[in-house]
This record gives structure tokens, sequence and C-alpha cells, in this order.
């Protein structure tokens, strides 16, 4: 069975060898993993220990979970849920479709009157339930759990339906963007090159011909090389990438993105945030909470010569960007409007790439919001989107 999974590895251009392979199976014949509590195979235990004698490096775990999941299809990643709602709350045994009218009759809450809400719900409920308006629970029209439908409410437990939580109760995790990934097209570089400035700066290590040619002559024929520093593009770019959630949708076309700006650029750094920006980003989806990089700080390292480029698809509850605590995620202190201003006026220079198709953006309100703080300077992730960003911030 191990030898198909590890072609499949090998298929997704993991650099995955024989040795590593054999290390696995020493592994598995020592019973490092086993059978778990439904004397089944631990398949999440083995997901582990074979990301662990297989891969040496993390810039390929995305691969290998494309590839594991490709193999083992049908089989879903164990949840990081780590807070204390009982799991068999969550257990969704319907699907219910909803009317536009059912849909007309569900009432918003406000912010705080949700926030209070949650708590009141925890401390009352003491079973499971399903379909209802109230408690937390799956497949009804209530505003916390998952699987029914409610325009304003707390995901706790499942997958995204109709994008409408304002804030999800269980940590996720979020995978690098690929800078890898193969461009299927040149038309996403040669749109990128419309932001260049070329200067020669740096060690002598390339031949000037035309110098060397005129002063050999002006020595009456005795060779004299001149050497000249390799013309480099020395635009500067900040690059703040949205991540998780809605983005899964536009996980290719913004890897194609990623792997260009690496190309073309070589002052690159790059950070990523989840919905909106706020106190803190990070390098790595993996270390994200250990590896937290204050706003404040990346607003104080970089000057403002550096373009400011944000991609994201800007598709949130409105609440993420205007409330103190409104993070989907944690208790941020501060409205992310306040760090989107703080990082704008650091950077002049700035734009903001959006990968959800422009026709759909004025239905969104959040987008709307995004637009107003970025002083209407978003543009689709389209070669016509690319080569007017680059324009603005080439002026």
């Amino acid at each position: 069975m191990l030898i198909d999974f590890f072609y499949t590895l090998r298929s997704a251009k993991l650099p995955v060898s024989v040795k590593e392979y054999l290390t696995l199976l020493e592994a598995l014949q020592a019973d490092v993993v086993g059978p778990n509590s439904d004397d089944a195979f631990g398949l999440d235990d083995f997901y582990y220990l074979s990301r662990t004698a297989l891969v040496k490096d993390e810039k390929h775990y995305d691969k290998f979970d494309r590839a594991f999941a490709a193999y083992f299809k049908g089989v879903e990643m164990l949840a990081d849920f780590t807070k204390e709602v009982p799991l068999d709350w969550l257990r969704k045994t319907l699907e219910r479709e909803f009317t536009a009218e059912e849909k007309a009759k569900i009432e918003k809450m406000g912010w705080d009157e949700l926030m209070e809400t949650l708590k009141k719900r925890f401390e009352e409920q003491k079973e499971r339930h399903e379909g209802g308006s109230k408690w937390i629970g799956t497949g009804g029209t209530s505003p916390f759990g998952h699987g029914g439908y409610n325009p304003q409410g707390v995901r706790i437990g499942g997958a995204g339906k109709n994008k409408s939580a304002v804030k999800v109760w269980e940590q996720r995790a979020y995978k690098d963007y690929d800078d890898s990934q193969e461009l299927g097209t040149r038309n996403i570089k040669m749109a990128l090159r419309k932001l260049r400035k070329f200067a020669r700066e740096g060690h002598e290590d390339e031949l000037d011909l035309d110098e060397t040619i005129s002063k050999t002559a002006a020595n009456a024929g005795y060779l004299d090389i001149k050497m000249r520093p390799e013309r480099h593009n020395n635009v500067k770019v900040l690059l703040l990438m949205d991540v998780g959630g809605t983005m899964d949708e536009h996980i290719q076309r913004v890897e194609e993105l990623f792997s260009a700006v690496k190309t073309e650029f070589k002052h690159l750094e790059f950070y990523y945030f989840h919905n909106c920006v706020y106190d803190f980003m990070w390098k790595n989806n993996r270390r994200r909470y250990s590896e937290k990089f204050p706003t404040w700080d990346i607003i104080r390292k970089y000057n403002k010569d550096y373009k400011l480029v944000f991609v994201g698809d800007a598709t949130m509850s409105p609440y993420e960007i205007l409330q103190p605590g409104g993070s989907v995620e944690y208790n941020n202190e501060e409205a992310g409007a306040e760090w989107l201003q703080r990082l704008t006026h650091a950077f002049p220079k700035f734009a903001w790439i959006n990968p959800e198709p422009q026709g759909v953006w004025q239905y969104r309100q959040s987008i709307a919001v995004i637009q107003q703080l970025v002083s209407n300077r978003m543009f689709p992730l389209t070669l016509r989107g690319l080569e007017d960003a680059m324009r603005l911030l080439s002026k």
C-alpha cells in the first residue's frame, strides 16, 4: 500500500528519497503509531509520522498535505477543536435548505448582544440541539453552531457555508502559500514588470564592454578591462497576504502571483494576516501563534520607499474591520481599520489586489469598507488589474 503512497509524493514533486521511505517503514514496524481506540488505523498519527519521516523542510508541508489528501481521499483531517463545547452538540445529521422567506424572517443581533448571548448559552445549555433557533447546535437558524443559516453568527465546529460568520470559535490552521508553484503563464510576470526601476549597485562583477573598448583604444591598444555592477530591479516591495477562510478558494491564483513576485523583485518582504490586518502578522502559518511580528515593528522596520501591496478578498464581517474585538479569532484591542490607516500612512505607495471577481464587489459590504480605507486603490487579480496597480505604484 505504501509503495503507491511513496510514488504519489514523488509525483507531487516532493524530494522524497528511498532512504526516508525505509525510515518510515522501520517506524511502522516498531509500532511508533498503531490502532486508535476504535481498533482502526490511526490516520492522524500516521500523517504526522509520515510527514516527520519524509519531509525535511517546512516549505514542502503544503505540497505534502495536498498529496496526502489526494492519496487518502475521502478521509478528513482531525479538526483542531480545542474548546470545551461537547462535540456531540456539533454532529450534523441533517441538511436543511431555507427558503428566501425563511431567511428574511431571521433577525441579526448586534455585536454586543451576540457576544453576551453566546456567553449565556454556554452557561445554560446542557444537551445537544439540532434544527433550532436558540441553542448551540446544527442545522437550524441559531447564530451559534454550524450547518444551518443565520445572517450573522458565531460558527462553532464544521465548515463555513454562507460566509456570514462574524467570529469562528475553533483555532484554525492555515498553510503558507507555495512560492515554488509553477506558473501556467508568463503574463503575470510581464504585468509585474511594469513596476521596475533598474540600477547598478553592489560589486563590479559584469564586463562593461563599451567602456573596455573605449579605454583600450585610448591606451593605444593596451587592454584595459572595465567592470561594472550588474543591473538589478531595486524596487522594494512589502507584500501582506490574507490567508485561510474564504481565501482558500483563491489559493492557486495567489500562489502564482506569489511565485511571480518572488522572481521579479529582489527586495521583497512578506507577511500573512487573516481577513484584516490587526496588531500582529506572521511569516509561517504553522507557527503563527508562537512567532508573531507586531505590526508596529513592521511599520518601523521598513522605510517609506517600500511599495505596500495587500492581497486579499476583503470578504468578512464589517465588524472585523470596524469593531474592537471584531476579529474572528481573538479579541483585538483596536479595530482593523486603525491598522490599515497606519500602514497606508507609513507607506504612501500602496495598492490592494483582490482575487474575488470584480462583479461581486458591489454585493460585499466589507469590500466597500476596505475600498474606502485604501482610497479606492483596489484592483482585481487579473492581468489588466495587475498592470493598473503596477502603474499606480510606479508613479
